[in-house]
């Protein structure tokens, strides 16, 4: 059952906040961020070696439950996703919204549907969630976004519908070589996809993976990205880069992997050429940016490319390290993003070239743009390098006849991003002061989110046993 209030709190306060006004909808979200992420992380805590399950029944006519399983990959995704949502709740506290109650339960909303993406055991139950997050996102791009929101959304949008279309197409598939009571359950669908001929799990590969792809997003399923970080307001764009592209790599070690292994065997050399071609691609158009929304945005694509390039390279380091990157990504990301915010907010611009001196005229949000920025390059004893290091490492013992060039190549992307990372620390931390905003240093609300990011950054960085253990069980 305590499975179940990992959705239903924020479902049922996200339903509230639509009817209260003003902004006490804020101390709504503060309380259901807190609770979520108490037993977040009860569940996570509790489940190293072991899984919490919950089951009751759905739809029984067509073979599906409403099934929920947390072992430590779900547990470890849905205690990111609570520390996430509350940092996005304490630094926005003093932000003001249009419709406060409208944005706060489109948010909370989102953090359910993530919450059941992360725990579905059940197919359609997975479908079902996966379309429920990806919905008040829509809203919170094309209502509180940029000038371009509306075309960026709905490009978004048909991106993201004909995915999930696809993937359904291959779930129902799937259910159906296993018909009767139970056939949309994550080991009947394993059962099902693994006894499949070789030739079927090849087609069928591609209508999962494609989906999961375009949520990652992978080279070349990427091209929604950039615009719609761009234009989405700083906590919704956190939400797609934080959490949401866990989903398609989460999906990926959940419904595919284990489903069709021929067709992930036939087909893993071309997943991870794509993979290590986004790297270097997303790296070298990174370095170009003056954007600094642009530059973090072609960073979590490089990113998201080495852990998808470690998932298909078939080796249990790589598999763990994916796992322990996934967290630590979320929460390096968000802590660039914030940064982003911040500086936007004071200075007025996101471009590199009108900025400067940030150690002058703000010394605490300078200290952290550099602590943050250099985790998210895996610098050692930050929380990046643990996992990326075993990324790396996954990729050179991987099954694949090019796994060396495969590591060579996707090294590059270590080197191309220290590049970029310590040019926008140059030109906005440090240089000549700019005059165009008196700005002033973190205030309180913002300081205590910050210090949450970087605490976690130093202690993972330092001691990252507990992140290692509680996803020690899932390889095997």
């Amino acid at each position: 059952m305590i499975l179940v209030l990992l959705i239903t709190i924020p479902l049922l306060a996200g339903i509230l906040a639509f009817a209260i006004k003003g902004e006490g909808v804020k101390i709504l979200a503060l309380l259901s961020a807190m609770a979520t992420l108490g037993i977040a992380a009860y569940v996570s805590g509790n489940n190293y070696n072991a899984s919490i399950s919950f089951t009751a029944p759905w739809i029984p006519n067509i073979g599906t439950q409403f099934s929920l399983m947390a072992d430590g990959m779900s547990g470890m995704l849905c205690l990111l996703t609570a520390i996430v949502l509350l940092v996005v709740v304490i630094v926005s506290w003093n932000k003001k919204f249009e419709k406060p109650n409208s944005f706060w339960g489109f948010m909370l909303l989102s953090q359910a549907g993530l919450m059941g993406v992360f725990l579905a055991y059940d197919a359609l139950v997975f479908y079902v969630f996966w379309e429920l997050a990806l919905v008040p996102v829509y809203f919170l791009c094309s209502r509180w976004g940029g000038e371009k929101r509306i075309p960026v959304t709905f490009k978004f949008f048909v991106y993201t519908f004909v995915g999930s279309l696809m993937m359904l197409a291959g779930l129902i598939f799937l259910s159906q070589q296993t018909p009767g009571a139970n056939s949309y359950s994550w080991i009947n669908i394993v059962h099902a996809g693994a006894s499949l001929p070789p030739a079927t799990q090849q087609w069928l590969f591609w209508l999962l993976f494609i989906a999961f792809a375009i949520k990652m997003p992978v080279f070349p399923f990427h091209t929604w990205q950039p615009d719609t970080y761009e234009q989405s307001p700083t906590p919704v764009t956190i939400i797609l880069s934080a959490l949401m592209v866990k989903m398609g790599l989460y999906a990926v070690l959940r419904w595919l992997l284990p489903v069709l292994p021929s067709g992930v065997a036939y087909w893993s050399d071309t997943v991870i050429v794509l993979s290590v071609i986004g790297i270097v691609y997303a790296s070298l158009i990174a370095i170009v940016q003056t954007d600094l929304k642009r530059l973090v945005a072609y960073s979590s694509i490089a990113h998201m490319g080495l852990m998808c390039a470690a998932a298909f390279s078939a080796n249990n380091i790589g598999m763990h390290g994916i796992m322990v990157q996934m967290f630590n990504h979320g929460i390096n990301i968000t802590g660039m993003w914030l940064m982003v915010s911040l500086i936007e907010n004071r200075w007025g611009t996101r471009d590199m070239s009108k900025l400067g001196g940030m150690a002058t005229a703000a010394p605490l949000m300078a200290i952290a743009l550099v602590i943050i920025s250099l985790a998210n390059i895996a610098l050692p004893l930050t929380n990046g390098f643990v996992g990326e290091f075993m990324l790396f490492n996954g990729i050179f013992q991987g099954s694949s006849q090019y796994h060396m060039v495969y590591m060579i190549i996707a090294g590059l992307g270590v080197i191309l991003g220290a590049v970029y990372t310590l040019n926008m620390i140059q030109k906005t931390a440090y240089g000549n002061v700019t005059d165009m905003v008196i700005a002033k240093d973190l205030s309180m609300n913002e300081y205590i989110g910050v210090a949450i990011i970087i605490c976690i950054i130093l202690f993972l960085g330092i001691y990252p046993q507990p992140l290692l253990d509680m996803t020690s069980g899932m390889v095997k």
